[in-house]
């Protein structure tokens, strides 16, 4: 047998799918997913932001020891990567490249104005007046049309320039700075250093001409990007399916994909890409194979159906408790859910019903994944909660026994729900 590889390494432009694992046990799930969906999707096994470990309380280091020790356990011989999540400042970096990361995403968006697009003329140029000297690259693309091979025609007018600056120019700056400190810590540590670039978290879309900008100033400057996030049309809301029209999205992507390839290449990257069955297609085939998923919640859910099914009063007792604290947990996520638009499990005696509503039976969807309008409230009150749920002194520690006691039962899950992903995304390369 070969000997197994339990130091993740670079990936470069082949297809990935990032696996965010929150309590350390998701490992074989997610790589029987990759072994029985076939084809060349490659998988980021660790992956954590330095949010998500705060609120789990677990290190960078026990990240990677669980899913390289997983890998081993299971004789993977193939290659896999490691994705420190979301990092906002030379710390992050720190502490993750310490631990052997391999796939750094940035985060800038401290720095991004997101109320940009929102400004009238007048208070546009009062803005950019005050950045103008951190934005010295403007002048290279104003008043320019730049034609994309197999993709727009981008007009840069003043308008459309300054608000570009405006919204990313600190973010660009900060984002150079942080990807320069990565190269080096990556260095002095013997570590290949891949960089995504995430531009996603902003009220309204990553408009053509604001893609261009960011990427081509990483790229001039030297920064190994190999992944953008930018903020796609449409709502990517945590734990359900993309609400959108899904057609539309296509256009735009096709868009952003050719820019990606001329400026590049590099990949697209979806972030919030937990369950959005109905747009994988598209977003494999308009990028043509490059691009990069990145899930979490959504593992974190499926631990949750195990306990369901296992312990139905441990599951009624998250339940609770996660509705008690999902109106605080929800103010740094992307959700529209609501409390009283779900009914209380005290109000259901149907124990498959129950899980239904919370977590969405997937057995009541199309096995080829093309499933469409998956919305469950349920399930974004459960998914914004983790870390009150993981933390908990009783509900913690439970959850996590249960897990421990069924592992042939979370592998199952895991795996079934992560092929319609997969296999969903094959069909569009």
């Amino acid at each position: 047998m070969a000997m197994t590889t339990l130091k993740p390494t670079s990936l470069g432009l082949a297809p990935t799918f990032g696996f965010g694992d929150r309590l350390g046990l998701a490992t074989p799930g997610h790589l029987e997913a990759i072994k029985s969906a076939g084809g060349p999707i490659k998988g980021i096994f660790a992956q954590q932001s330095i949010r998500e470990m705060t609120r789990t309380k677990r290190s960078a280091e026990q990240v990677m020891s669980d899913a390289a020790s997983a890998l081993g356990a299971e004789g993977f011989s193939d290659v896999w990567g490691a994705d420190a999540d979301h990092l906002k400042n030379e710390a992050d970096v720190d502490v993750t490249a310490d631990a052997g990361f391999v796939f750094y995403t940035i985060d800038p968006s401290d720095h991004v104005d997101g109320e940009a697009d929102s400004y009238d003329a007048a208070s546009l140029e009062q803005r950019f007046k005050a950045i103008e000297s951190d934005v010295p690259w403007i002048g290279r693309y104003l008043d320019r049309d730049i034609d994309v091979e197999s993709g727009p025609r981008i007009r840069f007018d003043r308008i459309t320039t300054q608000r570009a600056a405006v919204k990313y120019g600190r973010a660009i700056t900060h984002a150079l700075k942080i990807a320069d400190y990565i190269q080096g810590a990556a260095r002095r540590r013997g570590l290949d250093a891949e960089i995504e670039l995430s531009v996603d978290e902003t009220p309204q879309p990553t408009t053509f001409a604001e893609h261009y900008i960011i990427a081509n100033q990483c790229r001039e400057a030297g920064m190994n990007l190999v992944s953008l996030a930018p903020r796609y049309i449409g709502d990517f809301e945590k734990g359900v399916d993309y609400k959108g029209d899904v057609a539309r999205l296509s256009n735009s992507l096709h868009a952003h994909a050719a820019i990606a390839r001329q400026l590049g290449p590099y990949k697209l990257s979806l972030h919030s890409g937990s369950d959005k069955l109905s747009m994988y297609e598209v977003f494999a085939h308009s990028t043509r194979g490059l691009f990069h998923v990145k899930t979490a919640g959504t593992s974190y859910l499926e631990a949750l159906r195990v306990v369901a099914r296992h312990d139905e009063d441990l599951f009624r007792r998250i339940i609770v408790f996660a509705r008690e604290r999902y109106d605080r947990d929800k103010a740094t996520y992307h959700v529209s859910a609501t409390v009283e638009g779900v009914m209380p499990p005290s109000d259901m005696t149907d124990m498959g019903e129950l899980e239904r509503i919370y977590l969405e039976r997937w057995s009541d969807l199309p096995s080829d994944g093309a499933a469409v309008g998956f919305t469950q409230d349920g399930r974004q009150i459960l998914h914004c909660t983790f870390g009150s749920v993981l933390t908990h002194p009783q509900l913690g520690p439970a959850l996590r026994q249960v897990l421990e006691s069924e592992p042939a039962t979370y592998r199952d899950v895991l795996a079934e729900h992560f092929v319609r992903h997969l296999t969903a995304l094959r069909r569009g390369m």
